[in-house]
C-alpha cells in the first residue's frame, strides 16, 4: 500500500522491526503520527509527536536502516531535547539557525553513542561521537561546549531531525493547533510508560537508557537547578574548602628570604545538610528532602563523604554520613527548631563550609549569621496554610544572610 508516493508497508513494517529489536520502546513507537512531507530529507520530528517522513528516504532506505531511524527519531522526543535546546539556548545566549544546527548534533551524538546494535542497524550518515573527536557517554548539553561548526560538521549541514531534536519550529511544522498532535499530558503519559519497560527489565537497555528512565520518574525541576547552584556559589566563594599548604610554597616567599610560606589549597567543600522532620513536613516533602540531599552530592562533584545530613524537628538527631541518600532514616515528628540543628552542624569537625537547610520556615532562626555559607531550600504552603489552629501564624522568614530557595 502507498499513499502520494509514501511506501507505508515498508515504513510500518521497519517500525514493527524497531519494536521487536527495542520492545520497551514500543508505546513510543506507536504514539507517533506519520506525516508524508517532501521538505524534510529523511525523518524528522516536532515537539507534537508528529513524524515528518521523505518518500524518497523510504524508498531507497533498507527496511533494517529505517527501523534504526524510528528509534532514533523517538529519542529525540523521549529524552526532551526540544525542552532542553530551548532551555541551553536562553541559558547561554545561543541563536541563530547555525546554533540550533550544532544543538541536533549534539542531541544525535547523546542518543547514538548506544542507541544501535543488539539488532538495530545504525542507518547510514549517522552521526557518532567519535565522528567528531567526541568521547561517548556524555549529555545533549555536554557535547554542546565541546565542539563548533566547521571542518568536522562541514557535510552535516543536510542534517535535520526537526523541531522535536533542537526545538526550532520548520515552516512544515503543523504546529500546536495541527491535526494529530499529542497533548502534554499524553506525551508525558508515554514517557511514563516507557520508563516503566526500562525500569522493570534494566538489563535489556543501555546504560544511557537506564539514566533517563530515573529522571523520568524524577525529572530535573528548575528550583533543584537553582539549589545546585546555590550550593555551588557558596562552596565555591572565598575562603570555602580553602586552607593552608606547605607542598606548594607561596610566591610571597621570595620577598622572606630564609622564610617559607605556606600557600592556599582548594579543598574539596563540606556541606552538612539539615532536613525539617517535624510534623508539619509531609511525608511526600521528606521524600523530596532525600532527592534534594543526592542532588547536593552530585553540586559537589559526587564526594559522599564530604556530605553529612542532620534530621531535626525540635532536637538534632544523629549526624549520617552520606551513603545512599535513600538510606538515611529521616527521624522526628516534633515541633520545629533548626538552631539545634545548626548549632550541631557548626560543632562537627572539620567544620562544614555550606549549611543547606530543607525545611518549610516554621521554626526560629539563628540570632547571628553562621561562619560558613548557608542555604535554605523552603518547602512551599499552598495558600498560606501555615497552622490550622492559628489561621493568623505567619512564620518568621529565613535570615538576609542565607540564600533561600523555594522548593516546588
Amino acid at each position: 500500500m502507498s499513499t502520494g508516493g509514501l511506501d507505508l508497508d515498508k515504513l510500518y513494517t521497519a517500525r514493527l522491526h524497531a519494536v521487536r529489536a527495542r520492545p520497551y520502546l514500543a508505546s513510543a513507537l506507536f504514539a507517533l503520527h506519520v506525516v508524508e512531507s517532501r521538505s524534510v530529507p529523511t525523518m524528522a520530528v516536532d515537539r507534537h509527536w508528529r513524524c515528518y517522513v521523505s518518500p524518497g528516504f523510504v524508498a531507497r532506505t533498507p527496511v533494517e536502516e529505517l527501523a534504526g531511524v524510528w528509534v532514533h527519531e523517538v529519542s529525540h522526543l523521549l529524552r526532551d531535547h526540544h525542552g532542553r535546546s530551548d532551555r541551553v539556548a536562553r541559558e547561554r545566549g545561543l541563536a541563530g539557525a547555525g546554533e540550533r544546527l550544532r544543538m541536533n548534533i549534539a542531541a544525535d551524538c547523546e542518543i547514538n553513542d548506544d542507541v544501535y546494535g543488539d539488532g538495530l542497524v545504525q542507518p547510514q550518515g549517522a552521526v557518532v561521537p567519535s565522528s567528531l573527536g567526541l568521547p561517548e557517554g556524555e549529555l545533549m548539553e555536554d557535547y554542546l561546549r565541546r565542539f563548533s561548526l566547521g571542518r568536522l560538521t562541514h557535510d552535516l549541514s543536510w542534517l535535520d531531525c526537526g523541531s522535536g531534536a533542537d526545538g526550532l519550529e520548520r515552516a512544515w511544522d503543523l504546529g500546536p493547533d495541527g491535526a494529530h498532535g499529542l497533548s502534554r499530558q499524553e506525551r508525558d503519559a508515554v514517557r511514563f510508560r516507557v520508563a516503566q519497560g526500562i525500569t522493570g527489565r534494566p538489563g535489556d537497555t543501555s546504560r544511557g537508557w537506564q539514566r533517563w528512565a530515573e529522571e523520568a520518574f524524577h525529572p530535573p525541576q528548575p528550583w533543584r537547578q537553582l539549589l545546585g547552584a546555590a550550593v555551588r556559589s557558596a562552596a565555591s566563594g572565598a575562603g570555602a574548602g580553602e586552607d593552608y599548604t606547605y607542598g606548594r610554597p607561596s610566591r610571597r616567599s621570595a620577598s622572606v628570604p630564609g622564610a617559607v610560606l605556606p600557600s592556599l589549597r582548594r579543598m574539596p567543600p563540606r556541606v552538612s545538610v539539615i532536613v525539617d522532620t517535624s510534623g508539619s513536613v509531609s511525608d511526600t516533602e521528606l521524600g523530596s528532602a532525600l532527592l534534594e540531599v543526592a542532588a547536593i552530592s552530585r553540586a559537589v562533584g559526587g564526594r559522599r563523604d564530604l556530605v553529612t545530613v542532620l534530621s531535626c524537628d525540635a532536637a538534632t538527631r544523629v549526624v549520617h554520613p552520606l551513603c545512599r541518600a535513600e538510606g538515611i532514616p529521616l527521624v522526628g515528628g516534633g515541633g520545629t527548631d533548626l538552631r539545634t540543628g545548626f548549632a550541631r552542624a557548626l560543632r562537627a569537625r572539620p567544620a562544614p563550609d555550606v549549611v543547606v537547610a530543607l525545611t518549610d520556615g516554621q521554626t526560629p532562626w539563628p540570632d547571628s549569621r553562621p561562619p560558613c555559607r548557608t542555604v535554605v531550600g523552603l518547602f512551599p504552603r499552598v495558600g498560606g496554610s501555615w497552622d490550622e489552629d492559628d489561621p493568623d501564624y505567619v512564620p518568621d522568614s529565613p535570615p538576609d544572610w542565607a540564600r533561600v530557595i523555594e522548593i516546588g
